[in-house]
């Protein structure tokens, strides 16, 4: 029998200690320490007196309380992952639509069964959760009922001691988890203010008007490449353990581009997104507006602003999109004015994945010159191009082949099948960082290769990262910025942008300038266009 009370103590005991942990539990990885816990949280002892409750009353906000304790839990685990990912909290709108985004890209990096599997047991671990909540909530109501006068007069005595600590000021009398809620509830309702705000004023924009004779003047005749290069962060430039390699990379770049007569300028960009979701950076950059949630780009899409590649096709440029990352229907791709988009199934690849990543830069690189950038009897192209060799999970890292034998993509079938799996690499973060590391340096790789064999005097290229990598590749939850860099060999190209203040090079120091990526469109164009006002 002593057992047997021993074993039910410890059970009491190890119900009102989950509870605490489930009431204190930080929503980031980076705040989960000892002292996170030296807290006393107010539902502690609100949770205790309604399940105080005597009857039927007790027993159904017993259930009441285990959904929104399993609730609350949920949303706590969402803001753990979200913020490891996109550096910030769930949000309840924005947010579902990644569930979609995951599953296609478990699949081609798992196989086809892997996101079913994990769906099935995303939900069998919430209904397990809540079914834990009330099991957990009714061991406590057991104890609590077992003597009510007694439990009810230390649960008020702590209410006190929170009042008065509260009043004190002490920092740990805390409402944590209802704060959360809260928070949750409230970035939901501003997330349906800012859809109604945004779709009401995203269609204002002085550029839908513009002539295109007005456009682009010093561009005139140019081939103009805007270059998105995946997760291509400014903690590569500045933290360890990809700062000396990045960097020295980055010199290298320069000098071999300087030896072929470029010049350059760089600066940093914020993005509107971190660790992915990358459409809503290129959309930002793109159409000029703040692109920073799905509801927002669903908004645009539907809207009559005017894309950076329509600006360039009302002023006479063709407009291409390079985009080896579409393997679906792509409607959204009419709302940017392409006249032509290459992705998966068209762009002529015959090789084999690698992994997520349908195809190597490199191949990207060669088909869209080999498609639109060969002869000299035709229109200046204005091309968009989305890499993504430096895309999740990062293995196999490809390497550079001779240009004239890229052909079809078969090539790089023996690179696709080496290197270690997508789960040997993410089995430790230093293992994850030097994949990562490299597939960058890959991209620096490609691009400097490209410039030295098809580079001409009427080639410009703004390279920019598309978002930072995820906090915890990176090691920087507060990293928002990219790298950007103009390039061209033409001088009065990078005189025209001298008012910018961008700094030479392919190294930006910690005093570059930092704009908002959607401020980029409106400069850019009043830079290269007919008496531009030097928009600061």
């Amino acid at each position: 029998m002593g057992y047997r009370h021993a074993g039910q103590h410890l059970m009491s005991a190890l119900a009102f200690l989950g509870l605490f942990i489930a009431l204190a539990l930080p929503n980031r990885f980076d705040w989960i320490s000892p002292s996170a816990f030296v807290l006393l949280p107010l539902e502690f002892m609100v949770i205790g007196l309604v399940l105080l409750l005597p009857g039927r009353a007790g027993r159904a906000f017993k259930g009441v309380l285990a959904l929104l304790l399993g609730l609350a839990i949920l949303l706590r685990g969402a803001d753990l992952v979200t913020h490891e990912i996109f550096a910030r909290r769930f949000n309840l709108l924005f947010d579902l639509h990644l569930l979609a985004d995951g599953s296609r890209l478990l699949n081609g990096v798992l196989g086809p069964f892997a996101s079913p599997a994990i769906g099935l047991a995303m939900l069998l671990a919430s209904a397990l959760l809540c079914a834990a909540a009330f099991l957990l909530l009714g061991r406590i109501q057991a104890v609590l009922w077992a003597s009510r006068p007694v439990a009810g007069s230390v649960l008020l005595a702590l209410l006190l001691i929170w009042v008065g600590a509260k009043s004190a000021g002490w920092s740990r009398a805390q409402a944590f988890a209802w704060d959360q809620l809260v928070l949750h509830g409230k970035d939901t309702v501003e997330s349906i203010w800012d859809i109604r705000a945004f779709a009401q004023t995203v269609g204002d924009d002085p550029l839908a008007s513009r002539p295109g004779h007005s456009l682009f003047a010093s561009l005139q005749g140019k081939d103009v490449l805007i270059v998105f290069a995946e997760s291509y962060g400014r903690a590569l430039l500045e933290r360890e353990p990809f700062a000396p390699s990045i960097t020295a990379k980055l010199a290298s770049a320069e000098r071999a581009l300087t030896a072929e007569g470029m010049q350059m300028r760089s600066a940093f960009l914020t993005a509107p997104t971190v660790g992915g979701l990358s459409w809503l950076s290129h959309a930002s950059l793109l159409s000029g507006a703040w692109i920073d949630s799905e509801t927002r780009y669903k908004s645009l899409m539907v809207s009559g602003r005017p894309t950076l590649n329509r600006l360039f096709r009302r002023a006479g440029w063709r407009t291409v999109a390079a985009m080896p990352a579409i393997s679906m229907a792509w409607p959204e791709g009419d709302y940017y004015g392409y006249d032509q988009i290459y992705h998966a199934n068209n762009f002529g690849y015959r090789g084999e994945p690698f992994n997520w990543v349908t195809m190597p830069d490199q191949y990207v690189w060669s088909a869209l010159h080999r498609r639109e950038l060969e002869g000299e009897k035709r229109s200046p192209v204005m091309a968009e191009l989305a890499l993504i060799s430096s895309h999740a999970p990062w293995t196999p890292v490809a390497e550079l082949v001779p240009w004239g034998q890229v052909g079809d993509g078969r090539i790089f079938n023996p690179q696709a099948r080496s290197g270690p799996s997508p789960e040997q690499v993410w089995s430790e973060v230093d293992s994850i960082r030097d994949h990562y590391r490299r597939s960058i340096e890959y991209m620096l790789d490609v691009l400097v290769s490209y410039v030295r064999e098809y580079g001409h005097d009427d080639l410009v290229l703004l390279v920019l990262g598309d978002h930072p990598a995820a906090p915890m590749v990176s090691g920087d939850p507060d990293d928002r910025q990219v790298p950007v860099h103009l390039i061209a060999r033409d001088p009065t190209v990078i005189k025209a942008i001298a008012h910018w203040q961008w700094q030479p090079g392919l190294l930006p120091n910690a005093d570059a300038p930092v704009w908002r990526m959607d401020r980029l469109r409106d400069r850019f164009v009043e830079a290269f266009s007919e008496n531009h006002e030097g928009v600061e």
